[in-house]
């Protein structure tokens, strides 16, 4: 129930869910890292972070845990360090779409293009109806002189989301 109300935008609520079930069991890790994602959407990093680390201290091998944790050192500035997380939640689900494309976003921010683009390219194979992997690698391939390439994938978003202004835009760069 806390995921969905967590959802709905009703984060208190949610909190307060996942906090009953952390006080019936204590050893429940999700309950944890559920929380953490909370206190990580509303900025509270240190919480997210401590919540994180319990989950992982319980289940070492709960791969949200670790794209969580990732994601609280990417909010810090802590590259490598999330680097490291993004990589395990991808050894432990290479199946997690969001956890390639926020290595991606990392390796973007590092320049690190070739690696962003492949990285784009696996949550693409394993979402292809979000757009954001698109994006993420029409702007890496913008960043290498491919713009033919990036046209490419901004006509495929553009097309899968005609209102996506930042497609729009990102496509008349990619022709221009």
């Amino acid at each position: 129930r806390g995921s969905v109300l967590a959802q709905a935008g009703k984060t208190e609520e949610a909190l307060a869910d996942f906090n009953k079930a952390i006080s019936l069991d204590p050893n429940y890790g999700q309950a944890f890292a559920n929380r953490g994602q909370i206190f990580r959407k509303t900025k509270r990093l240190d919480q997210a972070m401590s919540d994180y680390e319990r989950a992982l201290a319980l289940d070492a091998n709960y791969a949200p845990a670790w794209l969580g944790r990732g994601l609280v050192h990417k909010a810090r500035g802590e590259a490598t360090q999330a680097l490291e997380d993004f990589n395990k939640a991808i050894a432990l689900r290479p199946d997690d779409a969001e956890a390639y494309y926020n290595r991606g976003l990392l390796y973007q921010s590092e320049k690190q293009h070739p690696f962003a683009i492949e990285d784009f390219t696996a949550a693409n194979g394993l979402v292809p109806q979000q757009l954001e992997p698109l994006l993420g690698r029409a702007l890496s391939y913008l960043a290498l002189g491919k713009a033919k390439e990036a046209a490419s994938d901004l006509d495929e978003a553009v097309q899968d989301d005609p209102q996506n202004v930042q497609a729009w835009m990102t496509r008349g760069l990619a022709y221009e």
